[in-house]
């Protein structure tokens, strides 16, 4: 159980940062359907949340109990 959720924990943070350097919108949005993905099968473990650590959430721009889904374009563009 320990390897699944340190699993889903690392996933769901690298697809977040894909997210942030995806090119196309529809890359950024599958990106953000995985962590998604990631992030329900944690809580259905009651697993914490790669993004529950306050300075690490800060880092992505979101909260812990932010959907993936609920960021707009600008939040995962670096440029901005």
């Amino acid at each position: 159980m320990e390897g699944d959720i340190r699993y889903y924990q690392r996933r769901a943070c690298e697809e977040m940062r894909a997210a942030t350097r995806a090119v196309t919108e529809p890359a950024r949005e599958r990106r953000l359907q995985l962590v998604d993905l990631y992030l329900q099968r944690l809580a259905e473990m009651q697993a914490p949340s790669p993004f529950a650590d306050r300075n690490r959430a800060r880092a992505y721009g979101v909260s812990g109990s932010q959907s993936a889904f609920a960021w707009s374009a600008t939040d995962a563009d670096p440029r901005h």
